[in-house]
């Protein structure tokens, strides 16, 4: 295995992440900073909240986007055997597109809360999880009516259900760094949560 091939292959993934859809997405159609704009985030949650539905679609898409291209790549350069890549390091390649979008080059390493992003890179080799966790999401979301709440409780069933699947493994291990870095980027919104001063 080419070390070298990992390494490069692991900054074209974070640079992918790294490109802002929710930014460039709402400064093009509304000319605004959507960073001092809402809640100052990225995400389609945020770009619903200052650009409307048909903009936030489209950012979840390119979102999710940034994350499977990257590692549907490396997959299929893995399937084909060419360049003799080992499978395990394409929880690496998911993990630095995730990281692109959290903590964007292109915004001063600031950027987004990386759900989608974690479900895009995480969907070809976990669907399972993905799934049932986009599930969760769904059925939080109508009995809670928070997004953010439903954020988190998708962050936890991703983990969780990879644990009941296969036990401790690599996917277990990749899904709980991915559950730690969803809940690490709500810690604004789990405090105004807990002081019932969440947005819908």
């Amino acid at each position: 295995m080419n070390l070298w091939v990992i390494l490069v292959f692991a900054l074209l993934a974070y640079l992918s992440g790294s490109i802002p859809f929710g930014y460039l997405l709402v400064k093009g159609k509304t000319g605004k900073n959507i960073m001092q704009s809402g809640s100052g985030n990225i995400g389609s949650t945020n770009v619903r909240r200052v650009a409307g539905k048909k903009i936030s679609a489209f950012t979840q898409l390119l979102d999710m986007a940034k994350g499977l291209i990257p590692v549907g790549a490396y997959l299929l350069l893995f399937n084909k055997g060419i360049l003799n890549l080992q499978y395990d390091f394409v929880y690496a390649i998911a993990l630095a597109t995730i990281l692109g979008h959290n903590y964007s080059i292109f915004l001063k390493f600031k950027g987004g809360k990386g759900v989608n992003t974690t479900l895009g890179a995480s969907v070809l080799f976990a669907p399972i999880p993905v799934f049932t966790s986009v599930a969760v999401y769904f059925i939080s979301k109508s009995i809670l009516k928070y997004v953010s709440a439903s954020s988190l409780a998708l962050a936890i069933a991703l983990p969780v259900t990879a644990l009941i699947i296969s036990g401790i493994d690599m996917l277990f291990y990749y899904l709980l760094v991915c559950s730690i870095l969803i809940l690490f980027q709500h810690r604004s919104n789990i405090i105004r949560l807990s002081h019932g001063k969440e947005n819908l």
